[in-house]
């Protein structure tokens, strides 16, 4: 069966990554729809001449209901705003959702979760399979250094990302927090200044850079005394988020509804070879 996939924010630089990753894809899948937001000058715009190729027949839209029944799953990376109005629209329609937005407050996250109860959600702060790789080796280091290291997380990112830490330093201190029976909200520490005395062992520390075009790095960094051990993930390409988001439309269609994430999606696949 061919899997049918929408994509929302499709002109952006990520909705065209997705399209491009799509078509790309070794799966049977198939780009239907493509939202853009009212006030976007593509509306009516072609994907497929959007992305410099031959007209695909899918054109911009700016109304997910009007298309509902020619998608079997919603790609959404955009804001949280948008995310939440698409999600209701997926909860009444019965679709499943793969959501990689970020920046959500507490409030818009349980609201995320409440809009999408009754279909599967795949949500993720990182779909790429190197990250999702490298929150199990950060949580291997903190289960086997314990209490004995000062942690701190590094990431950097474009100039245009609007939300800070990046959803993905904050997974890795939540992973990092777990394994050590700490509470993050309790333990993070968003940047220094002045005279801040000496470091809180239980502390998580982030750092953050918005720079140019870089599209992703994060260092989690265990420093102990003598020694320091750092594990760093550095994307080059937005490629690789579309994929994974691509990999886990694909494997999203047909789970009961209930929420899952990347590693739900790769420890599924991963069982089966």
């Amino acid at each position: 069966m061919t899997v049918r996939i929408g994509i929302t924010g499709a002109a952006g630089r990520m909705g065209r990554m997705l399209a491009e990753a799509i078509a790309r894809s070794d799966a049977p899948a198939k780009l239907t729809a493509a939202i853009e937001r009212p006030e976007s000058t593509l509306l009516g715009a072609d994907m497929g001449e959007l992305l410099g190729g031959d007209a695909s027949g899918v054109v911009m839209s700016s109304d997910l209901a009007a298309v509902a029944d020619q998608i079997d799953v919603l790609i959404d990376f955009t804001v949280p705003e948008s995310t939440l109005a698409q999600a209701a629209t997926c909860a009444a329609h019965g679709l499943p959702m793969v959501v990689g937005t970020t920046g959500f407050s507490d409030e818009q996250a349980q609201a995320l979760a409440t809009a999408t109860a009754g279909v599967p959600l795949c949500q993720a702060s990182n779909f790429a399979p190197g990250v999702n790789l490298t929150f199990k080796l950060a949580e291997a280091a903190a289960k086997a250094l314990g209490n004995s290291a000062d942690i701190e997380i590094v990431e950097a990112h474009h100039r245009h990302k609007i939300d800070a830490p990046s959803g993905t330093a904050l997974s890795l201190g939540e992973v990092v927090a777990k394994a050590l029976g700490r509470d993050l909200s309790q333990v993070a520490v968003f940047g220094r200044e002045g005279r801040t005395g000496a470091r809180d062992r239980d502390t998580i520390g982030f750092s953050t850079i918005r720079a140019g075009d870089i599209v992703g790095d994060h260092t989690i960094i265990f420093a102990s005394e003598g020694e320091r051990l750092e594990i760093t993930h550095r994307a080059s390409s937005r490629m690789a988020f579309a994929q994974g988001a691509v990999q886990a439309a694909c494997w999203l269609v047909g789970q009961s509804a209930g929420r899952y994430d990347m590693q739900d999606v790769l420890a599924d696949q991963e069982s089966k070879t």
